[in-house]
């Protein structure tokens, strides 16, 4: 890489810095303290919420806003802080519900205890179940227009819904112990991790007033990097070890998951993940230099190592 590549991809860490740091900050102040009553839920829902997680999702509403070629005023700042926020509530809660002991059974979630073990199921159970509605308010409260509010409740619904992110658990945990196909693994994923991020894309495109064009284009580019994100976990759960990975390694194989690992081997299920990186800057290359941060968070997608 040259010294102009290495300054370009300093540039491009410092902004996923800068909006990480921005979602906790908002999340810190619309969160409820964790001295109101009930005390031990609050504290269950900001142990979950805060702290900790890379933010993709987040970054995603961030950097999709950004290729639309806007620069937010104040109100459409709010308004994706809000947004941002909402998608990490909801992912949050959906990593509460995927470690309890009836669903993946996992004592640990990003290198520190679970939820559940950290508060006891039934606080896990419950805190999952309020962050939910809190993410919709969050969303209800945003200083656009009534109709763009509309539209970006609805699309994050669809797409935690019985079709999408709850869907996509549901076939997971039915499929244990079967033999998928690629094309039945393809739609799990697109439902169980894919609709999320594109719901986020989308809620940055929604806020900011994206054409019909740009919103297809983000539409595109998600689904491609959202399969290439369950390809990298299943590649990281099958060759990093726990400290890496922040959670337990080797729960897939363990428990009979059907994995592209399992399905293609390590090397095949890189060429995939590959295969789809290309595939998702290939869908917004009409943005031009504006999608400059969907093609950074495309590549640390692909090329992360935990």
């Amino acid at each position: 890489m040259n010294a102009n590549g290495q300054g370009d991809r300093a540039r491009l860490d410092q902004w996923m810095a800068q909006r990480v740091l921005q979602v906790e900050e908002a999340l810190q102040s619309l969160l409820v303290g964790s001295e109101v009553e009930p005390v031990a839920l609050h504290s269950a829902i900001r142990w979950a919420a805060l702290g900790a997680g890379k933010r993709i999702r987040a970054c995603m509403v961030y950097a999709a806003a950004h290729a639309c070629h806007r620069t937010p005023d104040l109100a459409l700042q709010q308004a994706l802080n809000r947004a941002a926020c909402a998608v990490e509530l909801i992912h949050a809660y959906s990593l509460i519900h995927d470690d309890l002991p009836c669903m993946d059974d996992d004592p640990v979630r990003r290198g520190r205890p679970a939820t559940h073990v950290q508060f006891g199921e039934a606080i896990a159970l419950l805190a999952g179940d309020a962050m939910q509605p809190l993410a919709f308010e969050w969303l209800s409260e945003m200083p656009v227009a009534p109709a763009l509010v509309v539209q970006a409740v609805r699309t994050l619904a669809a797409a935690i819904g019985s079709q999408g992110m709850a869907g996509g658990q549901a076939v997971d945990l039915l499929s244990t112990g079967q033999v998928l196909d690629q094309e039945a693994l393809a739609q799990m994923h697109a439902k169980k991790t894919g609709s999320l991020l594109s719901a986020s894309a989308q809620l940055g495109a929604i806020v900011v007033g994206a054409s019909s064009q740009q919103r297809a284009a983000l539409r595109a580019y998600s689904e491609a990097i959202g399969l290439a994100f369950q390809v990298v976990d299943d590649v990281l759960d099958a060759t990093a070890d726990s400290a890496q990975l922040g959670k337990t390694a080797g729960k897939d194989a363990q428990a009979e998951k059907a994995t592209y690992v399992g399905l293609l081997g390590v090397d095949g299920a890189k060429s995939l993940a590959q295969d789809l990186h290309r595939s998702a800057n290939d869908a917004i290359v009409t943005f031009g230099r504006h999608g400059e941060y969907l093609r950074a968070l495309a590549d640390f997608i692909v090329q992360r190592s935990y």
